[in-house]
């Protein structure tokens, strides 16, 4: 289903449901509609979910790194009047919401991570260099999936469109530099913040490895996998995805 935008102060988001909130942050390349399967099972299950929408491409180029996203995601949720807020974030959005639960962790009580950076990511700002070959950039597209065929033209088009971006292509190297900087290695064993990890188990981008790491350095985490699924489990598998995060909530009794 597709959701209006609803823009605010200095914020575009889509909000939908009653409830709990869980606050939805996408990746580097990710549209808010890859969370569309998110939206429609939890929003009438007593959750508010809401995707902001990152200012990844529209911040200054040296608030453009993870610790800024984090105090952007921060100012936010005080805006929205949040509290206990859920944070399930995918890719660079996982990385933000590990770095947001270490700066505000009164704020977030739980966290759910999905081929989340933060540890090590398969070069997220290279291989750029032929960017203006279609195939090329189809191909990347397609490798971040275990079915290429979930990499549609329209997604395609869009990342295609992204790197051919100048400004766009500056900010995406920035943020990808950021990530390597802002490793959570040391900081993860003194995050307290239960955790749900779900992983495809055919990550291309950020390996099982990465997983099992994240899930031995947090100290209230449980690891969950997909299998022939790659780096994006909740548009690969949704319904797989949704059942595997309901039932942890459920459990955790969130």
């Amino acid at each position: 289903m597709a959701y209006t935008l609803k823009k605010e102060s200095n914020y575009s988001y889509i909000e939908v449901g009653e409830g709990q909130p869980i606050i939805v942050l996408h990746g580097l390349m990710g549209g808010l509609s890859n969370f569309d399967s998110v939206v429609d099972y939890f929003s009438p299950k007593g959750y508010k979910v809401i995707i902001p929408e990152l200012p990844i491409y529209t911040m200054s180029l040296l608030k453009t790194n993870v610790k800024r996203f984090a105090k952007y995601l921060n100012e936010f949720i005080e805006y929205k009047g949040l509290d206990n807020v859920i944070l399930l974030g995918n890719s660079l959005g996982g990385h933000i919401g590990l770095y947001h639960t270490k700066q505000y962790p009164a704020v977030v009580k739980a966290l759910i991570i999905t081929g989340s950076s933060g540890l090590y990511e398969s070069a997220m700002g290279s291989g750029y260099t032929k960017r203006s070959d279609y195939e090329v950039i189809k191909k990347k597209a397609q490798d971040v999936f275990y079915d290429p065929e979930v990499a549609t033209k329209e997604i395609v088009d869009e990342v295609y469109a992204s790197v051919n971006d100048r400004n766009k292509l500056i900010k995406t190297l920035a943020i990808a530099k950021s990530a390597i900087r802002h490793n959570m290695a040391k900081d993860l064993p003194h995050m307290y913040t239960p955790t749900c990890i779900i992983w495809g188990k055919n990550d291309n981008v950020t390996p099982p490895d990465v997983a099992k790491e994240f899930n031995t350095l947090l100290p209230d985490s449980d690891l969950y996998w997909i299998d022939k699924c790659g780096h994006a489990a909740m548009m690969e598998h949704p319904e797989e995805f949704n059942k595997i995060m309901d039932n942890w909530l459920r459990a955790r009794n969130f």
